[in-house]
């Protein structure tokens, strides 16, 4: 039954997220689902704090590239 209710909460994750948010979100769920599962069996949970974390680390990262090339462009002109 939870395997059930795990599987319906990952498939409603990735149907949910576009295509942009879903780099990030991905891979911090699937790191959050591994660390979340040893941690007392709460696999689900640290499934979904781990696509939160992974979304906002890929969106600063996002953010830093921009301005290192908005930099770089400034530079060079």
């Amino acid at each position: 039954m939870r395997f059930l209710l795990a599987a319906a909460c990952a498939a409603g994750l990735l149907f949910s997220v576009s295509s942009a948010q879903a780099v990030g979100c991905l891979s911090g769920a699937v790191a959050g689902g591994v660390a979340g599962h040893y941690a007392h069996h709460h696999g689900v949970i640290g499934a979904m704090a781990g696509c939160a974390y992974g979304h906002h680390l890929h969106k600063e990262q996002q953010r830093k590239r921009a301005e290192q090339e908005k930099e770089k462009n400034h530079a060079a002109q």
